[in-house]
C-alpha cells in the first residue's frame, strides 16, 4: 500500500463500510439460517488468472471490519505479478464472518487487480520510452482513490485526482470561452491572475497546440491527434512544456504514440473498462 492511499485510509474505510452496508452484511439470512455461529474455518484467496495484484489490504480491512478476530495472512503484496494457482491470502476464524465478508472483499480485490493488470500491460508496451502511462477522472463514483491506487500498483501514474488539483481547460470550456471572445492567451492570463496552479490546455490540432505553447501552458493535451501531428508538436515544443497524448489510445497503438516523444499518455480505459481479475475464496472447515 502506497503513501497516498495510507494518508487517505479514513476515506477508504468509509467506502468499505458503504459497500458492506449495501450488501446487508449485517443481515446475511443464508449464513444465519444454516451456519453454526461457533464453526471455525480457514479460507484461501485463490488467483485463477495471471495478472497484477491490487487491493489485498482493502480485502483484509473488509474481513476485519466484519469481525476483528478474523486473522488475515497476506501472502502476496499489491503490485506483484500473480499466476493462476497462487494463494494471495488466507483468512482464519468464524466461518459465518468469513462468508459475510467474502463477496465484498472479492469485489474490491478483483476490480482493483483488473485495473492494475490492465495498466501493467500498457506500461510494458511502452517500456524503454520516456512516456508515462497515466489515468484520468473516468472512475467509478466513490472509488476514485482506490482505482487510482490500483493504477499505481500497475506501474502507472496519477493524473488529476479531482477538479481542484490543477486547471485543465477542455473542449466544453472552450465552447463557453469562445462565445465570450476569449482565446487561449486570455484564458491562461485569467488563471494566472487568480491562481498559482499549473495550467493544462486540451487542443485538437497543431494550430491550437502552438497557440497554447506560445501562451505558456504548463501541459498541452493532444486530444485524438494523429501520430504524425503528435510528433511534430513534440519537435515544436522542444522541452518547453509537458506534452500529453489522449484519446483513442489502445494497446495496439500505444507504443507508436509513445515513440513520438510525448511525456504523458492518459488512458481512461485502464479504469473504466478494465476486466476484473479472476480470484475466488475457497473455504475449509476441517470437518
Amino acid at each position: 500500500m502506497d503513501e497516498i492511499l495510507t494518508r487517505s485510509w479514513k476515506q477508504v474505510e468509509q467506502v468499505i463500510a458503504a459497500a458492506l452496508s449495501e450488501d446487508f452484511a449485517h443481515c446475511d439470512v443464508t449464513t444465519e439460517a444454516v451456519i453454526p455461529p461457533d464453526l471455525d474455518g480457514r479460507a484461501s484467496i485463490l488467483v485463477k488468472a495471471g495478472g497484477t495484484l491490487a487491493g489485498i489490504e482493502v480485502a483484509r480491512a473488509v474481513f476485519q471490519h466484519i469481525d476483528s478476530e478474523l486473522r488475515v495472512g497476506v501472502l502476496i503484496q499489491d503490485g506483484a505479478r500473480v499466476r493462476s494457482g497462487d494463494i494471495a491470502a488466507t483468512v482464519t476464524g468464524k466461518v459465518a464472518s468469513i462468508l459475510r465478508a467474502e463477496r465484498t472483499a472479492l469485489n474490491f480485490l478483483c476490480h482493483l487487480s483488473g485495473i492494475a493488470t490492465e495498466t501493467a500491460q500498457y506500461v510494458e508496451a511502452v517500456r524503454g520510452l520516456k512516456a508515462k502511462i497515466t489515468d484520468t477522472r473516468k472512475t467509478t463514483p466513490g472509488m476514485r482513490m482506490l482505482e487510482k491506487y490500483a493504477v499505481r500498483m500497475g506501474g502507472g501514474s496519477s493524473h488529476r485526482l479531482h477538479l481542484g488539483d490543477w486547471v485543465l481547460i477542455k473542449d466544453n470550456h472552450w465552447v463557453a470561452l469562445r462565445s465570450l471572445g476569449t482565446g487561449v492567451k486570455e484564458a491562461i492570463e485569467l488563471v494566472r491572475q487568480s491562481s498559482s496552479l499549473k495550467v493544462e490546455i486540451e487542443v485538437g490540432n497543431i494550430g491550437e497546440a502552438v497557440e497554447a505553447l506560445d501562451a505558456g501552458a504548463d501541459i498541452i493535451m493532444l486530444d485524438n491527434m494523429a501520430v504524425g501531428e503528435m510528433k511534430k508538436m513534440v519537435e515544436l515544443a522542444r522541452g518547453r512544456t509537458v506534452i500529453e497524448a489522449s484519446g483513442g489510445i489502445t494497446l495496439d497503438n500505444v507504443r507508436q504514440v509513445a515513440e513520438t516523444g510525448v511525456d504523458l499518455i492518459s488512458i481512461g480505459a485502464i479504469t473504466h473498462s478494465a476486466k476484473a481479475l479472476d480470484l475466488s475464496l475457497e473455504l475449509e472447515t476441517g470437518h
